[in-house]
């Protein structure tokens, strides 16, 4: 065999792998260019052996390497001034120690962090002094953060300024999963969305404004709507929905009646204050039944107008069209009866809500605005929480055609942003004036969830002798509110046996570090409408990462809560069978019994376990090893019977002990969901 086949096989430099073999006891020649077939063979099976070696060698060196330059900056006495929180790239230029060497430093520490995330002071503080350093707090004044209730005001102060005019009303669309409110949005607007949507559900907030022609009066108005997910993962994104809607359509199957996400919708409902209405659907159905529907509604304080209530109902099949008109001018009564709340001033800079956000790979960071108030225009700065994240460059309608400027009640995708922004985040043109430039370094870090995470496997709860086992993960997703959804509907799979630990979050297709962090965690690694890169899945397959792709995010959190149940502690179930006194012992040999008595009360079973009681208290345990009434063999023996039976155990029986027969089953647990 050629010298530079066997380097191939081995992967190793040819002539790297002749200067290594003569201290193994290969010594074929510094300049061998063959090599006998037999000895190739004994090189390649003693490889691995050789390579574990020289590695723990070149790591002895290492670290005695670290050591001498630990003592060197000791006795140098060099000082570190360090601020409560701290890149790791910063950390590593004051230290003059290349980063990935203090990454790998922070991972043998248990905390994994990337170059651009934030560490706090006793985490630096303590890699520092491990690493030589003598540390010194840099003294700050602090600040409490209250920019984001400070320009939540300032919307509310906007839309509550100005000239107003009446403009159109904004409609949010809530209920239970599949109970159809996106077919109720593909009807109104005529176009198929549902049949681009992952299994039929709505995966991010939409926003779509239509023109809606009275066929009796002929009268046209529009009307905006907000489209939310129906699944409970999108609470939170609800609920913000709800902030800046007018009016609400609580949709409800007529065959299926209130639900979990119903109820949950109406508790959303009422503490926003929004007037509703309520589209009966699936009437086409030959198990609907709208009375029953109405019945239940009643019951949680949503009482019919034809009853003598304050909400309007109506009976509509979303796919069959069957009276979509009704149920909009329906909406559009509601509205003019609210029409006080319902108005705004174009003349003013724009001023709205993040309805949904995201990078898109072509155009960058991407956000959905409503306009609630004034007029967004080309070029105007888009002031987000008082930080501007960039200029408008482009906006757009739901249908995808360009727009030059945007009113009131208006939902527009914009293009010019710097760093996506927060489902929920505030946009106010109006405060340029005294808006900082957003630090976009920092921004992005913070969305991608940068924090301090310990790797632990199990966490011992302070007050509780038992330890709570995690399921580590690490969460890649495609837009914010998909992300911000499954971290809240995650926080919630836990109880006192098991819990989530999210070690890293955050957005785009999952990368190399993603993979580094998954595999030093022992995490599984989660990809929603992401995919990897091709290194990250090579290196998924060589570390054995498990990983995981999902299109619709309850499957996903399904997927979850089936990994926690896995590591709940099976329960033991005992069942008491029956119980026999001993009335003669016959034969005593070791380890086994033969004897009889009158069973008492229930059966014997053979090959169950049983407890031998004396006067009351247990003196051991053992299993019966056969039955028998006469001369005839049993496998069960019912009340009242009298037997023989050869019992299998330590214990030595005497005449009147009681035998309790029981039987013991492992029952798995579900998962049992903390309220708190």
């Amino acid at each position: 065999m050629n010298v530079s086949e066997l380097a191939r096989r081995l992967r190793v430099n040819p002539k790297k792998m002749l200067e290594i073999l003569p201290e193994f006891g290969f010594d074929i020649g510094a300049k061998a260019v063959k090599i006998d077939d037999r000895v190739a063979s004994k090189i390649s099976k003693e490889w691995k052996k050789i390579t574990r070696i020289l590695e723990r060698r070149e790591q002895e060196e290492i670290e005695k390497q670290k050591e001498l330059e630990k003592q060197a900056r000791k006795e140098s006495g060099i000082e570190l001034v360090i601020a409560s929180k701290i890149t790791i790239r910063k950390l590593s230029e004051r230290m003059n120690i290349p980063v990935n060497k203090l990454i790998i430093e922070l991972m043998k520490n248990g905390i994994l962090a990337s170059q651009n995330e934030n560490i706090d002071f006793d985490t630096a503080s303590i890699i520092s002094e491990e690493l030589g350093f003598k540390v010194v707090k840099e003294e700050e004044v602090e600040q409490e953060d209250t920019s984001g209730e400070e320009h939540l005001e300032g919307l509310e102060k906007a839309l509550a300024d100005g000239n107003k005019i009446s403009r159109a009303p904004v409609v949010v669309v809530m209920g239970h999963v599949d109970h159809g409110k996106t077919r109720l949005l593909d009807s109104i607007r005529q176009a198929n969305v549902i049949d681009t949507e992952a299994g039929g559900i709505t995966q991010h907030i939409g926003a779509y404004q239509v023109n809606w022609k009275n066929p009796k009066t002929k009268e046209k108005r529009d009307l905006t709507f907000i489209d939310t997910p129906g699944h409970e993962a999108f609470t939170v994104m609800r609920s913000r929905g709800a902030k800046v809607a007018d009016i609400a359509i609580l949709v409800v199957a007529a065959d299926d009646g209130v639900k979990p996400q119903t109820l949950e919708a109406i508790e959303i409902i009422k503490a926003a204050k929004l007037p509703v209405v309520v589209a009966v659907n699936k009437i086409d159905k030959e198990s609907a039944d709208p009375q029953k529907t109405r019945t239940e509604l009643s019951q949680h304080g949503m009482v019919t107008d034809e009853w003598g209530g304050d909400v309007p109902m109506v009976d509509i099949s979303a796919k069959e069209n069957l009276n979509i008109d009704k149920l909009l001018d329906t909406i559009l009564i509601v509205a003019d009866l609210n029409e006080e709340n319902i108005k705004a001033d174009p003349e003013r800079p724009a001023a709205g809500t993040v309805i949904e956000a995201h990078v898109d790979k072509g155009e960058g960071p991407v956000a959905t605005v409503l306009i609630q108030t004034g007029t967004l225009k080309a070029n105007d700065p888009l002031v987000v929480n008082g930080e501007i994240y960039g200029k408008v460059r482009a906006m757009k309608d739901y249908k995808g055609d360009n727009l030059k400027t945007a009113g009131p009640s208006t939902p527009i995708r914009i293009l010019g942003f710097k760093v996506a922004p927060a489902v929920g985040d505030v946009l106010d043109v109006g405060s340029s004036k005294g808006a900082s430039k957003i630090d976009i370094k920092n921004k992005r870090v913070e969305q991608a969830g940068a924090e301090k995470y310990t790797l632990v496997k199990e966490t011992e709860e302070e007050d509780d002798d038992e330890k709570v086992k995690a399921l580590n993960i690490v969460v890649k997703t495609d837009v914010l509110g998909s992300l911000e959804a499954i971290v809240a509907s995650l926080s919630k799979l836990k109880n006192e046996e098991v819990q989530v630990s999210i070690i890293s979050k955050g957005l785009g297709n999952i990368n190399a570090d993603d993979v580094a962090r998954a595999s030093a965690a022992g995490a599984v690694m989660y990809a929603f409408n992401v995919v990897a890169t091709p290194v990250a899945e090579d290196m998924m397959d060589e570390q054995d990462v498990d990983f995981v792709k999902y299109k619709i995010i309850y499957d996903l959190i399904d997927d979850v809560k089936e990994r926690l149940e896995k590591l709940l502690s099976a329960e033991k179930i005992t069942t008491e069978l029956g119980t026999l006194e001993i009335k003669a012992v016959f034969r005593a040999e070791k380890n086994k019994t033969i004897a009889g008595g009158l069973v008492k009360s229930g059966k014997l079973f053979t090959g169950e376990k049983v407890r031998i009681t004396r006067e009351g208290e247990i003196v051991g345990i053992g299993k019966i090893e056969k039955l028998q009434i006469g001369q005839q063999v049993e496998k069960q023996v019912p009340e009242g019977s009298e037997c023989g039976f050869e019992f299998k155990g330590k214990t030595k029986l005497e005449k009147g002990d009681i035998i309790e027969v029981y039987k013991e089953e492992e029952k798995k647990k579900e998962l049992v969901i903390d309220k708190d």
